[in-house]
């Protein structure tokens, strides 16, 4: 049975996948553009694969699709460095008037996995900033939680 593939985009920031969801327009290449520029690595654009692998969902491209993307106004833009990640975050795309002040902590399930989700404005200037904080929180939760485990 192939892997499921779903209409996102997808860079990863220091090896951990975001997944940008959206309806077509929403800014998911834009935003995963702006990422790239600041450090991140394509894992795809337009088409994601989700598959889980040792109980981890791991996003990648779908084989035709691999080191591609469009960049609205310009066309396909091809070669670009990218690689498969293990996903971190699931990025919901919505208008700036949609967003709750101080929302609640969210998750999603994909496949199973319950994964933490968070919606952004994408073409708000501080969109990436915003991303990027948030993930870095994410990692910080995670190493306390492990140590504390310990």
């Amino acid at each position: 049975m192939p892997a499921p593939t779903i209409h996102a985009s997808c860079v990863s920031i220091r090896g951990r996948a975001v997944l940008l969801r959206g309806p077509s327009g929403s800014g998911k290449s834009d935003l995963a553009l702006r990422l790239i520029d600041g450090g991140a690595v394509l894992v795809a654009d337009d088409r994601v694969v989700l598959e889980v692998q040792d109980g981890l969902l791991m996003a990648s491209p779908p084989e035709r699709l691999a080191g591609m993307m469009e960049a609205r106004g310009i066309g396909i833009l091809e070669n670009l460095p990218w690689q498969a990640a293990p996903l971190a975050l699931v990025v919901d795309l919505v208008p700036s008037a949609a967003i709750e002040r101080a929302p609640e902590p969210a998750t999603c399930d994909i496949s199973g996995i319950r994964m933490p989700r968070i919606e952004l404005a994408p073409f708000e200037a501080s969109a990436t900033a915003k991303l990027r904080r948030f993930l870095a929180s994410l990692e910080e939760t995670r190493l306390t939680r492990d140590s504390a485990a310990q």
